[in-house]
């Protein structure tokens, strides 16, 4: 069922973030009104010339050129290289599934997530522009996509269930793979804690 995993991940980070995240966190409010605000949007669409567009994906690029524009000039130039790098894995993705179906050998979105969470990992550093660049440039890349199949009588809804599945798990693995990144660090800093009260005393 498409759309089943976008709920389930969107959901839990909205749990998460509401009731796990310290208050404090100066984020917390902002993300959650966001995923709130894409679960809200999700059943909505509309039309522009031939193109079908959902609006819970136009959200997200809107918010994502937000937070970029809010970086340092050559962080943006770098970013918008990034994503137009996303966004070209993206369409050829797309494109081989089309033309040579038989290189997918598992599940599409499983494919996508780990393919484009590991590109994202190779470009940016931190989990915040991994997860801009990972958005943005699918986002921008069903543009393209759309664009090219409007040559095809092939009909095709602009960031739907099926693009929200993959932006989702891409998202989950990411947030995942950073938690294990950060993990080292903690466990190190609880030790040391715990090993200078051991020798304090002794």
């Amino acid at each position: 069922m498409e759309g089943l995993m976008f709920y389930w991940i969107c959901w839990s980070l909205w749990v998460y973030l509401t009731f796990l995240v310290d208050k404090k966190n100066q984020f917390r409010r902002k993300l959650s009104a966001i995923i709130l605000i894409v679960l809200l949007l999700s059943n909505f669409q509309f039309k522009l010339g031939e193109f079908v567009i959902h609006a819970s994906g136009l959200f997200l690029l809107m918010i994502c050129y937000l937070f970029i524009s809010q970086e340092k000039r050559g962080t943006i130039v770098y970013f918008f290289i990034c994503s137009l790098i996303v966004s070209i894995g993206y369409v050829s993705f797309h494109l081989f599934e089309i033309f040579d179906p038989v290189w997918i050998i598992f599940k599409k979105e499983w494919m996508m997530g780990i393919c484009f969470g590991y590109l994202a990992i190779l470009l940016q550093k931190t989990l915040k522009g991994r997860l801009l660049i990972t958005i943005c440039g699918t986002m921008q890349g069903e543009f393209l996509y759309a664009y090219t199949l409007s040559k095809f009588p092939f009909p095709y809804e602009i960031s739907g269930f099926e693009y929200l599945d993959a932006c989702a798990l891409i998202s989950a693995l990411l947030i995942g793979w950073s938690a294990i990144e950060n993990a080292g660090t903690y466990i190190q800093t609880h030790y040391q804690y715990f090993d200078k009260g051991k020798q304090k005393s002794s």
